[in-house]
């Protein structure tokens, strides 16, 4: 199932012969190890050798080594530099810090340092509210971690979970304007990665909780949200909910089923598993069945686990009992975000006519997608070489962007509910789905802002509800001389 592609992308230089025969030779002997060539070019050329450049997309770091040593035991051939193309993207990291104001003279570095920022400052200090205004933090996100869940690597640390962090900021600032930074904590006791937060909270608008392992994250992110004054969303949990929900409404359209009559199964109880239960209980399903590494979750199982024998009392309506086989027996969802290879195209047709899998597990998913696609209607993943790539970028970008928008400080299942709708409308709203097309590419510019009119429509809603709309309007201008007029006229 899996195909060579842009992860494990190499460029090797090799000096060969000037013969007219060299260029297929290498071609073809990188096409025996099954990589993908997708560039060749000549460097330099000399009366008795030519310089090449072989870009080609291998399998793993072992298949890329194979390539090297094939291209080596050709006659003539001198392998000179291997680049692995993917290290060379992250050589002294991706994000960076700029200045939105020039400083070219005097006045420019009076207005924008010493003296003038001194009131600035006095403005925040009589009404702290401002620094939303008036600071970076009207803008920013903290992108906390503390390594222990690190993709699909597990507890690597802070420092090796460093390169995750700053492609998450560079993904924040891309699709929605927003300035994220890692924060990555050399700690993974909760008490100081909680006190931690706050420390640091009021430098942003926000805190987005990344790869911190269950069942911790759990308290954490309810802990922080109680303490704080600015969001706290865990995306490892709510961006993965949101982005299943909105994919999950197309996909029932395309089978033309009613979540009211389906059985949903959740394979995999952690972060991910528990906010899709969360959120999926909001629409109503008729029984949702979760499935850990020890078979359907039921109250009766005896787990001394407080998370589990929650979920065993939101789930499983009728006590099943069993393995995921049986699980996903007569069953019209599956939703795997847990291990590969748990199923197989026989366990898929076991379930109801126009099933809807949705394998998760990256990089390898719970059930092979082309062997799903034997017997259910909709299949997803979270790969990109497959259609209906589930990917929390459709979310968090602009779920942020309208947090920060509306000036919110807590975050709600409304909220969540409203960012589903608005990525399933992207594609529903223009009458483009499809079995293949449930969910936006994630390249799609209009998901972001979507996303955040959404939300910012739900949070100002809430604040006006409760009376706090006036309030914070009336707080935030701190008696500054026009600033209402500057706020309306700044532009994002």
């Amino acid at each position: 199932m899996p195909v060579p592609g842009p992860g494990y992308s190499i460029t090797v230089r090799v000096e060969a012969p000037p013969s007219a025969s060299a260029a297929g030779d290498l071609t073809t002997a990188v096409g025996r190890t099954g990589a993908v060539i997708t560039a060749f070019d000549v460097v330099e050329s000399h009366a008795d050798r030519i310089v090449v450049d072989i870009t080609c997309n291998s399998l793993s770091a072992d298949h890329a080594d194979d390539i090297t040593e094939v291209l080596e035991a050709l006659p003539g051939m001198r392998v000179r530099k291997v680049s692995d193309r993917t290290f060379l993207v992250h050589l002294g990291g991706k994000i960076e810090v700029n200045s939105k104001v020039a400083l070219a003279n005097r006045d420019d570095l009076s207005r924008a340092y010493t003296p003038g920022v001194a009131r600035v400052c006095t403005a925040i200090a009589k009404n702290p509210e401002d620094a939303r205004r008036l600071t970076v933090k009207r803008s920013s996100v903290a992108v906390l971690t503390d390594g222990s869940a690190v993709l699909g690597l597990g507890n690597i640390g802070p420092e090796a979970a460093l390169p995750v962090m700053e492609g998450k900021a560079a993904l924040f600032k891309k699709f929605a304007g927003v300035n994220a930074w890692p924060v990555c904590l050399d700690t993974q006791d909760t008490e100081e990665i909680i006190r931690a937060a706050e420390l640091v909270a009021p430098v942003y608008g926000g805190i987005n909780l990344e790869d911190i392992a269950a069942p911790r994250c759990f308290e954490i992110e309810a802990r922080l949200r109680d303490r704080l004054n600015i969001p706290v969303f865990h995306d490892d949990q709510h961006g993965t909910a949101i982005v299943v929900l909105g994919a999950l409404r197309n996909a029932l359209r395309v089978v033309d089923k009613d979540l009211s009559d389906c059985r949903v199964v959740v394979c995999g109880v952690g972060a991910a598993g528990s906010a899709i239960i969360r959120l999926l209980r909001q629409k109503s399903p008729a029984d949702i069945i979760a499935v850990d590494v020890d078979g359907i979750v039921h109250a009766d199982r005896g787990d001394t686990d407080e998370h589990l024998r929650s979920i065993a009392a939101r789930t499983n309506a009728e006590g099943r009992r069993g393995t995921l086989r049986d699980a996903v027996r007569e069953a019209d969802v599956f939703i795997g975000v847990s291990a590969p290879n748990l199923l197989s195209a026989e366990d898929v047709a076991t379930m109801n006519s126009e099933a809807i899998v949705f394998a998760l597990a990256n990089p390898d998913p719970e059930v092979d997608p082309l062997e799903a696609q034997k017997h259910a209607t909709v299949v997803a993943t979270g790969r990109s070489d497959y259609p209906n790539q589930i990917n929390n970028v459709l979310a968090f970008p602009g779920f942020f962007r309208g947090l920060l928008d509306a000036h919110a400080h807590e975050i709600t299942d409304e909220m969540m509910l409203a960012a589903a709708n608005a990525i399933a409308d992207v594609v529903d709203s223009n009458d483009r789905v499809n079995a293949s097309f449930i969910v936006p590419s994630v390249f799609d510019t209009t998901v972001a802002p979507a996303v955040a009119e959404a939300v910012r429509r739900v949070a100002v809603a809430g604040e006006g509800s409760s009376g706090g709309g006036a309030q914070r309007a009336a707080a935030v201008s701190g008696g500054i001389p026009g600033f209402a007029d500057l706020e309306e006229e700044v532009e994002f």
